[in-house]
């Protein structure tokens, strides 16, 4: 069965999707991060989707070892420097695809090693399906969010030996990236601010899923900046005032991180409304967030 957030990104999907089959996972990262992928597994518009150029940076696809398992990730950094921020850039539903990677441009163009870490690659390869409710069920809906904080520590401790200050690290993502940020945001003392784009904050607790962002909003450790549409269909309004409750009860208590916390709310956008690549996408809101964004960080000492 599909969660509420994992419908909103189904919603988004055109009919006549191809299907990718029999690649390794370093084949699969590099086809899902070409064109061929994003025209055809993802539900995209009639124009073109932001393009980001890659001169004077450094771009690629590498692994990191987390337990004996090789993580696949894109990464981007400003050519030729070192001891540089780091942002943890995490993907959407779809995996790590076109528009992930070139959001990871867009932060190295402002100065940061912006990795994005394929968090599925134990469960499957997202780029094989062709259809996004098996993509859920067989994939999507088998990742453990320990399993996710585990390959993000990974993802950190490959930063710090390859240009990364890891006294600056900050997270951002979106939908089912969006939650994660919260996530990892409360678990670990290695990231001083997180941006969440449209992250579910409360949800069914399971097995792979025991804890929402909800029900550890006093355990945060970095500033959150929450950025939300208020024409979320699947992220009620309600929801949103909770967590504010939520962490505004942990900053009385003491918790210095769960007071900064902050969100904005585009009243008129939809979910996914930073990404441009969907019908979704809204300019003015999408081109606010990435600054408030930047901002965000350079307050609380990322940047």
């Amino acid at each position: 069965m599909l969660t509420q957030d994992q419908t909103q990104d189904f919603d988004a999907l055109l009919p006549g999707h191809s299907t990718l089959r029999g690649a390794s996972r370093r084949t699969a990262l590099k086809v899902a991060l070409g064109v061929g992928y994003a025209a055809s597994a993802m539900p995209i518009m009639a124009q073109t989707a932001i393009k980001t150029p890659s001169n004077g940076l450094t771009t690629g696809e590498a692994i990191y070892d987390v337990e004996g398992f090789s993580v696949p990730f894109f990464y981007a950094a400003p050519e030729g420097k070192n001891n540089l921020p780091v942002v943890l850039v995490i993907q959407e539903i779809f995996g790590v695809h076109e528009y992930i990677a070139d959001t990871c441009r867009r932060f190295a163009k402002a100065g940061y090693l912006a990795i994005a870490p394929e968090l599925y690659a134990r469960q499957g390869d997202p780029a094989s399906y062709g259809e996004m409710a098996k993509l859920i069920a067989e994939v999507v809906s088998k990742v453990p969010d320990a399993q996710v904080m585990k390959d993000l520590d990974g993802a950190v401790a490959w930063a710090g030996a390859n240009g990364g200050n890891l006294k600056k690290v900050g997270i951002t993502g979106f939908c089912w990236g969006g939650r994660i940020t919260w996530l990892y945001s409360q678990y670990s003392s290695k990231v001083k601010a997180g941006v969440a784009w449209y992250g579910r904050l409360v949800g069914t607790s399971t097995a792979l899923t025991p804890k929402h962002p909800l029900d550890q909003a006093a355990d945060t450790k970095a500033p959150v900046l929450g950025l939300y549409g208020g024409q979320d269909g699947g992220i009620p309004l309600t929801t949103i005032n909770q967590m504010k409750d939520a962490l505004a009860d942990a900053g009385a208590r003491g918790n210095a991180a769960a007071k900064a916390s902050e969100f904005v709310l585009y009243k008129d956008a939809p979910h996914a409304f930073h990404a441009d690549y969907r019908p979704s996408y809204r300019k003015e809101a999408a081109e606010d967030g990435f600054k408030r964004a930047l901002a965000w960080f350079k307050a609380h000492g990322v940047a």
